[in-house]
């Protein structure tokens, strides 16, 4: 008994609405991958060639940053790392931010990529941006929510995975 609620909201006239629902429902994590794939791309080219930011000390560098945050941080010991080698720490992230942003663009070990992506905003998020007031302000924290649907479903369609994994199957058939 459905107490005059209308259970059946979207009933399919034609065949062509659903299959039009269904290519939808199939490229839908697209638009997130091209998002996030260019976004972290862009980060660790920035970083990398950003002369002030890979530096120990001075305006705009990774060690004046990481210590400007530390004491604000959720986890200062995690600064407290970084801060052994700032520089190194800060070509670490900038590369894997590219490795990320390259991955998840092509499709290529998609969810592993996710992953990283997801740490390294969670990283960011539990150090940099944590001291934001209210949360929403920091962008780590939604950067990482929106890696977690990637993390989940990989890149099911136009990507070197899906492209392997199709590989696989027809050799598996022969």
């Amino acid at each position: 008994m459905t107490h005059g609620i209308r259970m059946d909201t979207h009933t399919p006239h034609l065949n062509g609405d659903r299959d039009w629902r269904d290519t939808a429902t199939r490229y839908a994590l697209l638009p997130l991958r091209i998002f996030l794939g260019v976004t972290f791309i862009y980060a660790g080219l920035d970083k990398l060639t950003d002369s002030a930011f890979m530096k120990d000390a001075g305006s705009g560098s990774i060690g004046d940053m990481m210590r400007t945050v530390r004491d604000s941080s959720a986890i200062p010991a995690l600064v407290d790392m970084a801060l052994e080698n700032p520089v190194a720490f800060g070509y670490a992230i900038a590369f894997g931010e590219l490795a990320v942003g390259i991955g998840t663009l092509l499709g290529l070990l998609t969810r592993l990529a996710a992953l990283g992506g997801a740490l390294i905003s969670l990283s960011l998020w539990l150090t940099v941006s944590w001291a934001s007031d209210p949360y929403y302000y920091g962008n780590d924290l939604p950067y990482l929510m929106a890696w977690l649907p990637l993390v989940l479903a990989g890149a099911p369609m136009l990507s070197l995975d899906a492209a392997l994994r199709s590989r696989r199957r027809r050799r598996a058939y022969r």
